[in-house]
């Protein structure tokens, strides 16, 4: 196996993006993230696709500098104005977040896919990783929860059209805002809520920091229409997945019943950033989430001693 002294954050732990350092004052944040459409719209799945790519960037607490395109495309039984709506969705959000798509590659694929591969820069001493959480750190979260269960709902025809244009703004929203808070009040650690779900994702961060963690579910933000598909039944395979594999590493409070664990392990796609920080730079880390705009500045729970997640519910 080849070693580099000069990796910052390899594999070695769940992180979000790799960091290589250049100098004492520099180094690059590098990542890739793709994935099939979970909505409809081409320029839509293009917006949403680059949000999630970049927020890797923004987690580990980077500032992304230029991207490239990653694309799957079945040429033969798509139109290809279809690839260019995508595309064009993703040069877009790329736009918003400062930065140009400046190549790429495409393969023909039965299905198609997209994403970014984003180089971002971040100070050696600034990374922030998703271990190194502390007992007594608060935990926020900065996206309301459910737009997994919301996804299946579409895919089902169960959705609005007015639910479909919110659950796609909230997923194309960039954590940019988040990262430039997280710049001024320097967490112990952060990740963004993707694939694993709130607790999945907690799990990670607490259970490579030798911690454990509680969660108030009275606290977490989730879309209303999230739990009212809860209890319908809509729930991606994704989150019953992950509910399955949080078995032995949550325990969970009285009251908090199956559709509370449900929504905490929903599935996510371009969730906010899960973000640990030190209670005496709490509040101004809150503040600095509201001023700076981003859709939740929820403290959901804390960093505890232990070895389980605690979810709690107190009403």
């Amino acid at each position: 196996m080849v070693t580099d002294p000069k990796v910052l954050v390899g594999t070695g732990f769940a992180d979000d993006a790799g960091v290589y350092k250049l100098s004492d004052e520099l180094a690059l944040v590098a990542t890739v993230d793709f994935f099939t459409p979970i909505v409809d719209d081409p320029h839509a799945f293009g917006l949403i696709a680059a949000a999630n790519a970049l927020s890797d960037v923004y987690a580990m607490g980077g500032k992304p500098i230029f991207a490239m395109n990653v694309v799957g495309f079945p040429k033969e039984r798509l139109p290809l104005d279809v690839l260019t709506q995508i595309l064009a969705g993703g040069c877009e959000k790329a736009a918003e977040a400062g930065i140009c798509i400046i190549g790429g590659h495409s393969v023909d694929d039965a299905e198609p896919k997209y994403g970014l591969a984003v180089i971002g820069t971040v100070q050696p001493d600034r990374v922030v990783r998703n271990v190194g959480a502390r007992p007594g750190d608060r935990l926020f979260l900065t996206k309301p929860l459910g737009s997994g269960i919301i996804t299946t709902a579409i895919k089902r025809g169960l959705a609005s059209p007015r639910l479909i244009e919110r659950v796609t703004a909230l997923m194309a929203t960039l954590n940019r805002a988040a990262g430039e808070a997280m710049d001024v009040i320097h967490p112990n650690a952060a990740t963004d809520v993707t694939g694993f779900g709130l607790l999945g994702h907690l799990w990670e961060m607490a259970s490579g920091s030798g911690v454990g963690a509680i969660v108030q579910v009275d606290r977490v933000p989730v879309l209303p229409e999230a739990w009212e598909f809860a209890h319908q039944d809509v729930i991606p395979g994704g989150t019953r997945r992950n509910l399955d594999y949080l078995a032995d590493k949550v325990i969970w409070g009285p009251g908090v019943d199956e559709i509370d664990r449900l929504v905490l392990s929903d599935a996510q796609t371009s969730g906010g950033l899960l973000v640990a920080v030190a209670p005496e730079r709490a509040q101004a880390f809150r503040e600095a989430l509201i001023h700076l705009g981003t859709l939740s500045a929820a403290e959901i729970g804390s960093i505890v001693a232990g070895d389980r997640i605690v979810v709690e519910k107190t009403s």
